[in-house]
């Protein structure tokens, strides 16, 4: 069963994956329908948060443009390295897979063992 996307809903998946609404939509990297995504591919919240976090870090090339570093006259910006945030966002989205409540058996979890048969 997924989630039904709400206000409270949207507004803890946002926080979670550390994204706000500084003034308008276009301030953050998730619009209302991507977070509506995530939502309603989701069973539980931490999934979504999971996925959020693998987005991140799949666009933090392309939302920097690969620039680790910025100065226009006088200001000059270092962001913290692409790797680094790019790792910092896999952790986070394990941390929250693993927080994923589990559905079923747990034996299931694990492989079954090859067992041959021996053919005369």
């Amino acid at each position: 069963m997924s989630l039904i996307p709400t206000p409270a809903l949207r507004l803890e998946l946002r926080r979670l994956v550390d994204e706000r609404i500084l003034t308008t939509a276009a301030d953050t990297r998730f619009s209302d329908a991507e977070i509506d995504i995530l939502l309603t591919g989701a069973t539980h919240i931490n999934a979504a948060v999971a996925s959020g976090w693998r987005i991140k870090a799949s666009r933090a090339m392309s939302e920097r443009g690969g620039l680790e570093e910025s100065s226009a006259g006088d200001e000059k910006h270092k962001f913290i390295s692409l790797g680094a945030y790019r790792d910092h966002c896999l952790a986070m989205a394990q941390m929250y897979s693993i927080l994923v409540p589990r559905v079923g058996s747990r034996a299931l979890e694990y492989a079954l063992p090859v067992v041959f048969r021996r053919v005369d």
